[in-house]
């Protein structure tokens, strides 16, 4: 199953770590992960520059306009209907 972060973008939900609030994960633990993680080109900006939330994956970091509460209830909605979780 698929997660849609929103401009066409979707991710194996198999593959998601985390989904976070993008305003929550600010402490400088947090940001010099963040610049790691660009430095590496591996953050995906699909919010137009307007982060509501912050997904890890196995292989990249997106950034989403959609909040981590909408993204959650999408991803729980994907485990209730497919019923294998």
């Amino acid at each position: 199953m698929f997660l849609h972060l929103g401009s066409d973008t979707v991710v194996a939900l198999k593959d998601v770590i985390s989904i976070n609030d993008f305003k929550s994960f600010r402490s400088s633990v947090n940001r010099e992960f963040i610049q790691k993680m660009r430095a590496k080109k591996k953050v995906i900006d699909v919010s137009e520059n307007q982060p509501k939330s912050l997904i890890v994956t196995k292989y990249k970091i997106y950034l989403s306009a959609i909040s981590s509460v909408t993204l959650k209830k999408r991803a729980d909605t994907i485990f209730d209907n497919d019923g294998a979780f």
